[in-house]
């Protein structure tokens, strides 16, 4: 019983590996150059194969009987106009096969018979493996023996078949496609190490000794230099050279440091979610990789380039050093454009490289944000004579709300965006006709002064810490660029009643009224640090004192225009 069981599981499992076979269909690429002697035999020999549904002849080129022989084999041809390589042989053949299964096999094989393809294609059938590649017994291995096989050590030495270069290999279409056919006789070993790299299955099957027409010795130079080529450029594209280069790990670590001072300063300035320390950190930990591995790049260059003639230097430096001298501009054009665009006013840096302003308060909770841009909005019901701005759009325009705006003789109240709307910019028709803007526009933080160029701003000052109140209001015209200013210190009867920033401009002169009286005129060329400036009205003491230099957007309105200052002692209570 045992035995009669054995029997029955012994056909069970060849009828399944019969239906697998049956399953998958097999194509048979012979890829030949001048093989009119053998061709006809390797073709019958795949032909005797019943699960072989195709066999393809590529003629490489011939000027002999080759492309006569396989027909009258039955091999459908496919004849490439001149030489291209047996790697282009290989792929023509690959692209116009239907298969599930490819194997190729070379045409000058003498002693082909039935065992030796049909070792190479079965393991693949009956799913050990992915990819099949042989190894035999021959008279020569000269060019695997003396440059493959050091190469394969040196680069891949995981890699340990026999026969790297074997010439005859088959595969599953499906894992053949991820690969890349070399041209040229470097195809053998490029199939194998593509398979190593992407984790394809792939074994080594011996089929015995072959014979075939041995190479010239200047053949065996050319498949030499075609194998080497192929083994060093997979070397430098999995990774495997630029690990060992010196030179190499310094370009890339230099790189590095480079692009991580970048992103240090993007992190800074265009980050939010990043906090300023990690970005500091980035940018020091970027600097410090960089000035480490660039000093130990300009020794070694040196070192390299000395001796080199003068006329291919240049060339290889640049070739070389390509991607350090790209993130090396990089670097210089992103910090020289923000120091060119840099302002420091009020204790922030104010930084504009493109339409957006960057700002810095030192000691805040929230060091680094950016402001703006604005989206234009119409004016809420019954507010014709309310501009409701953002905060980060007031303080770039310097300006407090309660401010009035004069806007083609009509005066407009700054007032706060209601909840929910921190970058709506709501606007009166009469604002947006006067300004040419329309609801829906997008204004960057950058253009906010130009849009408000030259509007005149009536400021209420700050009066409360006065011992007697009174009303008081600054004058001044929005500026679109920032120039330099004053503060100026505002006291009342001996106190401190607010701190105003403004410029001036050249000869000009700057007056002080209360109740409809001009009380004092200001020169400019008397308007510098520490100079006080007094005013009286009745029993009033009106001081200004010009306490410190500022970069400002905003200028006094001359008295050719009005008075910079007005006070109106009736409020007083």
């Amino acid at each position: 019983m045992p035995f009669i069981l054995v029997i029955l599981l012994f056909l069970l499992s060849s009828i399944t590996s019969s239906n697998k076979k049956e399953e998958q269909s097999v194509s048979v690429v012979i890829p030949a150059f001048n093989e009119e002697k053998t061709v006809s035999n390797v073709v019958n020999v795949v032909k005797e194969l019943s699960y072989v549904s195709e066999v393809i002849v590529v003629d490489d080129g011939s000027f002999d009987e080759t492309v006569e022989e396989a027909k009258k084999s039955g091999a459908t041809v496919i004849s490439h106009t001149k030489n291209q390589g047996k790697g282009s042989a290989i792929n023509t053949g690959f692209r116009h096969s239907k298969g599930d299964i490819v194997a190729f096999i070379d045409a000058d094989i003498y002693n082909f018979d039935y065992d030796k393809v049909n070792s190479i294609i079965e393991p693949i059938l009956e799913g050990k493996t992915d990819i099949t590649k042989t190894k035999f017994s021959r008279e020569s291995g000269r060019v695997t023996e003396l440059t493959a096989k050091p190469l394969l050590k040196f680069f891949f030495p995981e890699i340990s078949f026999e026969q790297p270069l074997s010439g005859q290999f088959a595969g599953k279409r499906s894992v053949l496609s991820k690969i890349t056919f070399e041209k040229d006789y470097g195809v053998d070993v490029g199939i194998v190490l593509d398979a190593d790299v992407q984790g394809i299955r792939i074994e080594e099957v011996d089929i015995g000794e072959i014979k075939h027409d041995m190479s010239p010795l200047a053949g065996l130079n050319e498949m030499a230099n075609e194998v080497v080529r192929t083994i060093i450029s997979r070397a430098m594209e999995y990774g495997r050279v630029t690990m060992m280069d010196s030179m190499g790990n310094y370009i890339r670590m230099a790189t590095l440091g480079l692009s991580l001072i970048i992103l240090g300063i993007f992190s800074l300035f265009f980050v939010q979610g990043i906090p300023l320390e990690i970005g500091m950190g980035i940018g020091i930990v970027g600097l410090a990789i960089a000035i480490y591995h660039l000093f130990k790049l300009i020794l070694k260059s040196f070192k390299m380039f000395k001796n080199r003639p003068k006329g291919n230097l240049l060339r290889s430096f640049l070739k070389m050093h390509f991607s350090v001298i790209i993130s090396a501009v990089v670097l210089i054009l992103m910090i020289s454009t923000f120091i060119s665009t840099a302002n420091i006013h009020d204790g922030k840096i104010s930084i504009e490289p493109i339409s957006r302003t960057l700002v810095i308060f030192p000691g805040s909770d929230q060091p680094i944000y950016v402001r703006g841009p604005y989206k234009v909005d119409s004016a809420l019901e019954n507010e014709i004579n309310i501009i409701r701005m953002p905060e980060d759009a007031l303080k770039t325009l310097e300006l407090r709300y309660g401010d009035s705006l004069l806007i083609n003789d009509q005066y407009y109240t700054v007032n706060k965006t209601r909840d929910g709307e921190a970058n709506i910019l709501r606007l009166p028709e009469g604002v947006r006709r006067s300004f040419d803007v329309h609801v829906g526009d997008t204004i960057s933080d950058g253009h906010v002064k130009g849009i408000f160029e030259g509007i005149r701003v009536e400021h209420l000052i700050n009066s409360t810490n006065a011992s007697n109140v009174a009303l008081a209001n600054e004058y001044f015209i929005i500026n679109s660029r920032v120039v330099n200013g004053y503060v100026f210190e505002i006291y009342l009867n001996n106190k401190l009643i607010d701190n105003i920033t403004c410029a001036v401009t050249n000869d000009s002169e700057y007056s002080i009224s209360a109740n409809g009286y001009n009380l004092k005129s200001i020169p400019m060329e008397d308007i510098k640090v520490n100079n006080s400036f007094f005013a009286y009205y009745g029993d009033h003491i009106i001081e200004i004192k010009v306490a410190d230099k500022v970069s400002t957007s905003k200028y006094f309105l001359p008295n050719r225009t009005g008075s910079f200052l007005i006070f109106d002692f009736n409020s007083i209570y």
